[in-house]
């Protein structure tokens, strides 16, 4: 299947047919198929009714990993990357879609800790949700303001503070996919690329979660097998009711995937002595202030994200070295 020019509608057809045979008929297709496929999907050249048909589809089949390469492969070339700081380390990058229901949502924390310590934090994600308490939030009330432009991002990085990127700045294309699930009802393919896609021209560490068992093979099959290896390493966990910060309650096991292998940096905690402190309520304002006691040294920072933090900066700067090693510039 050849990929149609830009400006040309593309026909989806035959692609419905392979993966549109329930879950035990349909079969996946070729990275390089996939990469076509959501290409014209980001370009706006599939008709309403089988981008429809294709999202359906391939929430009820269940992505592989050739496709979820290739709509990474396709979704990293719709946007703008962003240069690599200068500095010791690696950028982190830090998806952030979820936000938090019942536990306080302490991403900004995590992303505010490893920005104090030089390591360039990008927060990439949506700016509310209803129910939720979203880090967009809480760093508004922190008194953080959003970068537009990758200029205002490359500014924040030097000031040494935390970015955080809508997804509408950062990758529109991207950002009109993820808002079909308020016409279709349900998620579909874009919502996992966002949780795993690398915005850097170049390596950088990605962390990533998975809320089902069927993401953990997958993410892990494509960290393993299909990811560039010069696009640096990733960070594996189950997700804090889907964000990538370390359950302040439970430390869960985190896997570093780096050159296509996996190490295991901190095993599943099964049971705890007793709850660290935690704001006594999860909204953003209450979460913030909490926040600046626990940076001012007035509230202890959670063991589990101590110890997300010092693997973050081993790592980002193992990247970075690396990156040095080829011969890349700092």
């Amino acid at each position: 299947m050849e990929p149609a020019h830009n400006h040309e509608p593309f026909a989806a057809a035959p692609f419905i047919k392979e993966i549109g045979r329930g879950k035990k008929g349909a079969r996946g297709i070729s990275r390089e198929d996939a990469r076509n496929l959501y290409a014209a999907m980001l370009d706006g050249r599939v008709s309403d009714l089988e981008m429809g048909g294709l999202m359906l589809a391939l929430r009820i089949k269940g992505e592989s990993v050739d496709e979820i390469a290739g709509f990474l492969d396709a979704s990293e070339q719709s946007f703008d990357m962003l240069p690599c700081p200068a500095g010791d380390y690696a950028p982190v990058v830090v998806p952030s879609y979820n936000g938090s229901r019942q536990m306080p949502n302490l991403t900004p924390l995590l992303a505010m800790l490893l920005a104090q310590r030089g390591v360039p934090v990008l927060i990439h994600g949506v700016t509310e949700d209803p129910g939720r308490v979203t880090t967009a939030e809480i760093l508004r009330e922190l008194g953080f303001a959003f970068a537009r432009s990758v200029d205002e991002a490359m500014q924040g990085f030097a000031r040494r503070e935390p970015v955080f990127m809508p997804i509408e700045r950062l990758a529109p294309k991207m950002a009109r996919l993820l808002s079909l699930r308020r016409i279709l009802g349900v998620r579909n393919s874009t919502h996992t690329l966002v949780k795993i896609m690398q915005p850097f021209a170049g390596p950088a560490l990605r962390l990533t979660s998975y809320t089902h068992p069927e993401y953990l093979e997958l993410l892990s099959g494509y960290f393993s097998n299909a990811v560039p290896v010069e696009r640096g390493d990733a960070f594996l966990m189950r997700g804090t009711e889907g964000e990538t910060v370390a359950n302040a309650k439970r430390a869960q096991q985190i896997s570093w995937f780096h050159d296509h292998q996996c190490t295991v940096l901190v095993q599943k905690q099964e049971a705890v002595d007793e709850l660290p402190p935690l704001p006594h309520q999860r909204d953003a304002a209450t979460t913030a202030e909490w926040i600046k006691e626990a940076l001012a040294g007035r509230q202890p920072v959670p063991v589990p994200i101590q110890e997300q933090v010092e693997h973050c900066l081993h790592v980002a700067g193992l990247v970075h070295a690396k990156r040095v090693s080829h011969g890349e510039a700092r």
